[in-house]
């Protein structure tokens, strides 16, 4: 079995996330996850709140709350979140935490010793309203590519053109929203990309499995020729620049562009702190991470949304490619499109789109990952609907898989009281049922294999459906009138291809699988049952006399009167505001 090493993008402290930053990195990533240890593979999941940079600095100052403290408090929220949605990690951490620092440092110095590092005294954005040096993201005005009159000092969201304070037209602070602005001098460390390009583009040459959405933004980038990146900032929030290193820039501090991706091996290092002896962490880490001390045989995957994807393969590669160090880069980085809000975009401030806080009110969270991931913007952006996720919901869940489970366990305990029912053998139509569940399985798992989300869910319903088929088929309730043992077998083998669904969901749907599995087999499901051999072992452990425990009814159905509602209260036009980006969940 194969070692997988899982990263998401990391979702920013500023606040609780919306639909689409959970689609468009975490809950895949879990998926993903899931699916993996469910096969029988050892999987280290990693992430963790991205917490330096303006935006967390501006966000404490709107709380009241000193940017440590609102920080802590919000990774508290969005742990306890991600966890409500079943995202299963195996360690959360905090790019704010020592151990990202240590490791920040070290490849700062890294990059300084190999000749990649360089200090520039460079034009910056002075607030004389405020008394400060604005960083990017204090700083905004009219992009200059597209016109979008709120454009960010480093990114447009409208039109996703990378930039300078200085690039902006009519800039303002952020902070007062004072245009009396003056560019001065300050010296900082810049990162020398152009010289790492050719490293990189060798590197990137070798990712031959790469979605295309990806490749063609890393192709993008390479193409147009990269520039040096600017790591440091002056601000007061984030990990100070060592000025033995950089005695030029004392008192900076790195951007955090910088240390978030950094953040994946420091949130390892934090999981390995914590769940090994002092003696064991740095080797356990190692492990996972550095190909001459175990790492070689590790298959690393990144999920993250297409903002994040120039950052993860132009950037953090070339810090780790820079280091001289043998790290272990990417293999697999699943990028998404946007998930918009009626075609517009997520917003908090105008009270429009649906955020894990709110969802998790509404219904349970298997309901929403099952529409989420079914739905995964992968090929194109995909629009949230309320009466499309009804839809869903009403189909799938509760017409199709919970139909089907409803309908076997009822017949059972009506007929031969709440246990496997003993009697009968296979005839032509049972073992056409079994061998079209193996068929279903087998186009679920390629598709899980290539990380093809939709494509897997698909093939997860064609499972499900085979279920009720067969039961259309066979007619238990008529055939018990006649012929009970046919009827014994038909719920038996009907029973058999429920954990079969059980089994097989627990990626998607995981707190509803579980619990069916639990119910038909009396166990959690262990480790090492999804692959095509499922089908086979669920004839085996479905055995005449085995308790069957109804597990009740698995979903609800979405109600007209509940869209109506939820559409007044999140918003349902289709046109909603401002471009139709995502929120950047790793963003600086």
């Amino acid at each position: 079995m194969a070692r997988h090493l899982i990263t998401s993008a990391l979702p920013y402290i500023n606040g609780v996330k919306h639909l689409g930053n959970l689609v468009g990195s975490m809950l895949p990533a879990d998926v993903a996850a899931r699916y993996l240890r469910a096969a029988g593979h050892e999987v280290l999941a990693i992430c963790a709140t991205d917490e330096h940079g303006t935006p967390a600095e501006l966000a404490a100052v709107a709380a009241g709350l000193p940017v440590e403290e609102y920080c802590a408090q919000q990774y508290v929220v969005q742990k306890e979140l991600g966890e409500r949605f079943g995202l299963s990690w195996d360690h959360y951490g905090r790019t704010s935490r020592p151990q990202n620092r240590v490791l920040t440092d070290h490849f700062a110095a890294r990059l300084h010793a190999e000749g990649f590092t360089e200090i520039r005294s460079t034009p910056q954005v002075y607030s004389v309203a405020d008394g400060r040096f604005l960083p990017d993201r204090y700083v905004v005005g009219t992009c200059p590519n597209c016109g979008f009159e709120r454009a960010r000092g480093d990114q447009c969201e409208q039109c996703g053109k990378q930039l300078d304070p200085t690039d902006l037209i009519e800039p303002r602070s952020a902070i007062s929203g004072s245009a009396e602005l003056e560019v001065r001098e300050s010296a900082h460390v810049f990162m020398r990309q152009a010289a790492l390009a050719g490293r990189i583009r060798a590197w990137v040459d070798t990712r031959t499995e790469w979605p295309q959405l990806t490749r063609s933004i890393a192709d993008k980038w390479l193409d147009e020729g990269l520039q040096d990146r600017g790591i440091t900032r002056d601000l007061s929030w984030g990990f100070p620049v060592d000025p033995e290193v950089f005695p030029e820039a004392a008192g900076k501090v790195y951007y955090v562009w910088f240390d978030a991706p950094i953040g994946y091996l420091g949130a390892t290092r934090e999981w390995a702190d914590l769940t090994c002896t002092p003696d064991r962490a740095e080797a356990e880490f190692d492990r996972w991470w550095r190909t001459d001390r175990g790492a070689e045989d590790v298959v690393y995957t990144q999920f993250m949304g297409k903002d994040n994807v120039p950052f993860h393969t132009i950037g953090f590669p070339g810090t780790l490619l820079g280091s001289g160090e043998p790290w272990k880069l990417v293999d697999r980085l699943k990028s998404f499109n946007w998930l918009t809000y009626y075609g517009g975009k997520f917003s908090t401030s105008d009270h429009r789109g649906v955020f894990m806080s709110d969802a998790l009110e509404l219904l349970p969270a298997d309901y929403w990952r099952w529409y989420l991931v079914s739905n995964a913007p992968e090929s194109d952006d995909t629009s949230f609907t309320w009466p499309l996720f009804a839809d869903s919901v009403n189909k799938e869940l509760v017409a199709t898989l919970g139909n089907f489970v409803n309908r076997t366990v009822t017949q059972v305990v009506r007929h031969f009281g709440e246990q496997v029912p003993a009697g009968g053998e296979p005839e032509a139509p049972e073992l056409e049922a079994l061998d079209a569940a193996r068929a279903r399985l087998w186009e679920y798992l390629v598709h899980m294999d290539a990380l093809e989300f939709r494509k897997a869910s698909a093939a997860l319903r064609s499972l499900w459906a085979e279920g009720n088929v067969y039961l259309e088929r066979r007619e238990p309730w008529r055939t018990v009138k006649t012929d009970r043992d046919r009827t014994a077998c038909t719920l038996r083998t009907a029973l058999v291809l429920a954990v079969v669904d059980a089994v097989a969901s627990i990626p998607f749907i995981p707190h509803t699988a579980e619990r069916l599995a639990t119910c038909l087999t009396g166990s959690t499901v262990p480790a090492g049952l999804l692959d095509a051999g499922l089908v086979d072992r669920a004839l085996a452990a479905v055995q005449p006399g085995a308790a069957v425990v109804p597990p009740g009814l698995l979903f609800e159905k979405v109600a007209d009167e509940q869209i109506a509602a939820w559409e007044d209260r999140f918003g349902g036009d289709a046109d909603a505001a401002g471009s139709p980006g995502a929120d950047p969940v790793v963003n600086g």
